[in-house]
C-alpha cells in the first residue's frame, strides 16, 4: 500500500506545471510560443532567466519531495516509484490536459534525493555539458543515459534500478524530437530572447 500511495501521490505532485503556472503569471501562453514545449528552456527563450530558474527550481523540487515522501511512508523502493510518478506526472500532467514537459529535471531531483552523491553528479555534469554544448537537449540525453549505470556503481538495486530505467526510457523517449532536429542540424541552441 505504501508503494501505491506514494506513486499517486508523485503523480498528483509531479502533475503541478511551474512552467505552465510561471509563464501565465508573466501573461505568457507557454504552450503557444517558442517549442510550445512547457519546460526551463522554452520559459527561458520565451519568458526569461529569472522566470526559467524558477520554473527548474520547482521541478527538481518536486522530484526531491515526491521521493522524500516515499521513503518516508515506505523505504527506497518506494522513494523511487513516487520519482517515477513524478515524472509521469510531469510528462503527463492531469492538471492541465496531459500535455507537460520533458521530467529531466523533476528526474535529477529525484535521484538527488535517492542517491545524493550520484544525483549530484548528474546535475553538475547537465550543467557542464549545457555550458559547453549550450544545448539542453545533449545534457538531458547525456544524464539519462548514464543515470542506471551511476545508480548501479553507487549501490542501487533490483527493482529499484528497472524504476530508474523506466524513468530514463520515459525521458528519452520525450526528446525523440530533439533527437531528430539534432541528427539533422535543427536543434536550437540554450539562449534568452528576454530579461
Amino acid at each position: 500500500m505504501p508503494a501505491l500511495i506514494a506513486l499517486v501521490f508523485g503523480y498528483l505532485l509531479g502533475s503541478v506545471d511551474f512552467a505552465v503556472l510561471v509563464a501565465r503569471a508573466r501573461g505568457v501562453d507557454i504552450y503557444a510560443v517558442g517549442s510550445g514545449n512547457p519546460g526551463t528552456s522554452n520559459v527561458l527563450r520565451s519568458v526569461g532567466k529569472k522566470a526559467a530558474a524558477l520554473v527548474l527550481v520547482g521541478d527538481l523540487l518536486k522530484g526531491l519531495a515526491a521521493a522524500a515522501f516515499g521513503v518516508w511512508i515506505g523505504e527506497v523502493t518506494a522513494g523511487y516509484l513516487a520519482g517515477l510518478g513524478a515524472v509521469v506526472g510531469h510528462v503527463f500532467p492531469v492538471w492541465h490536459r496531459f500535455k507537460g514537459g520533458r521530467g529531466v529535471a523533476t528526474s535529477i531531483g529525484a535521484i538527488v534525493w535517492l542517491s545524493p552523491i550520484w544525483g549530484a553528479m548528474v546535475a553538475v555534469s547537465w550543467m557542464g555539458v549545457v555550458a559547453v554544448t549550450k544545448t539542453a537537449s545533449i545534457a538531458s540525453i547525456v544524464a539519462m543515459v548514464l543515470l542506471v549505470p551511476g545508480l548501479l556503481v553507487f549501490g542501487a538495486r533490483g527493482i529499484d534500478l528497472l524504476i530508474a530505467g523506466v524513468m530514463a526510457l520515459l525521458v528519452l523517449a520525450r526528446h525523440a524530437p530533439n533527437i531528430r532536429r539534432l541528427l539533422s542540424g535543427e536543434e536550437q541552441l540554450l539562449t534568452t530572447e528576454q530579461g
